[in-house]
């Protein structure tokens, strides 16, 4: 389920008697609390989740929060129901001010700032986060918004801006720079966003080249890639014995004990054990393949010879 999911769900009302949510609210319990998933007899009316079994309710409606009637989305064909502009000021260290920031976001007309004083290299930054959340909240409600910085270094750098380009606009949110190399209103669908999210897609892609490359290194090395493996050729001849008596996966499972590794003295899954014995199978069944593909061509040597030794003997 994507960031914005949850609005294709939201976009009907729920059939469901006991909650009876309107368009653009969260489901409801009977307790009067946020679901935390959305009703069957709801998301089952998105094609896209027809096959679903469950869908959470996104943490921007806070499940198990007291429910309260969120407005409506925008009809089909209609604009937007105005338009918020949040704000969001950081600065590197605590020495520094968030004034000059905070000054020019509130003179550019934005009401709701967000600040902190956290390290771009940070990867969490939990004032970013509810600037972000409440953006997608008063998003799905139908109203346009814009996040609203100083300049794009206080939002991240590269591959960290990059990404959380992709994130607004996957959420339809817009971004807004008042000074800087990249001053100016963006929308979603612009130019700027293209652009970073092309950034990112690059980035991903030199990041899974130069694992691959260090895994082949690494293989090259005699390195083992991977996790460490449970099992080992005692407990590979009694699982045998064990299925050879009938037992099912999950009664081979609990009488197996890993000998080694971080699971030393734990059972292995039954997923463990079914791997553990197919491989083995398959290798047995490639072994035996083999080996009667060596005893044709023995039995073709042999009777090559005898023809041989036949044709020689003729005067």
């Amino acid at each position: 389920m994507s960031d914005s999911d949850f609005l294709a769900v939201e976009a009907r009302d729920c059939p469901m008697s006991s909650c009876a949510a309107p368009a653009g609210s969260p489901c409801r319990t009977g307790r009067g609390k946020v679901a935390v998933q959305y009703h069957t007899a709801r998301f089952r009316l998105v094609p896209h989740f027809a096959k679903a079994l469950s869908v959470p309710v996104p943490p921007l409606r806070r499940p198990g929060a007291a429910w309260t009637e969120l407005p409506r989305p925008a009809a089909a064909g209609s604009g937007p129901l105005g338009h918020v502009r949040i704000g969001y000021a950081r600065a590197s260290t605590a020495r520094q001010s968030l004034d000059t920031q905070a000054d020019a976001l509130r003179a550019a007309g934005v009401t709701r700032v967000f600040a902190e004083k956290i390290s771009t290299r940070a990867k969490v930054r939990p004032e970013l986060d509810k600037a972000v959340s409440l953006a997608r909240e008063i998003g799905a409600s139908g109203a346009a918004v814009t996040i609203v910085v100083l300049e794009h270094k206080r939002l991240g750098r590269g591959i960290e801006l990059a990404m959380l380009a992709e994130q607004l606009r996957a959420a339809g949110i817009g971004l807004e720079f008042l000074t800087g190399e990249l001053q100016g209103s963006h929308d979603p669908a612009g130019v700027v966003f293209s652009v970073l999210a092309a950034m990112a897609g690059a980035e991903r892609e030199y990041i899974r080249d130069r694992t691959l490359e260090g895994h082949e290194s690494a293989r090259a090395r005699g390195k083992v890639i991977g996790g460490t493996a449970v099992a080992d050729d005692t407990m590979l001849r009694y699982a045998l014995h064990l299925r050879g008596q009938e037992l099912s996966l999950r009664d081979i499972a609990s009488r197996l004990v890993i000998p080694a590794g971080k699971k030393k003295g734990q059972h292995p899954s039954a997923a463990t054990v079914l791997r553990m014995l197919r491989d083995h199978d398959e290798q047995a069944a490639a072994t035996a393949d083999q080996a009667a593909a060596l005893t044709v061509l023995s039995h073709a040597e042999i009777d090559d010879q005898r023809l041989r030794s036949q044709l020689t003997a003729r005067p």
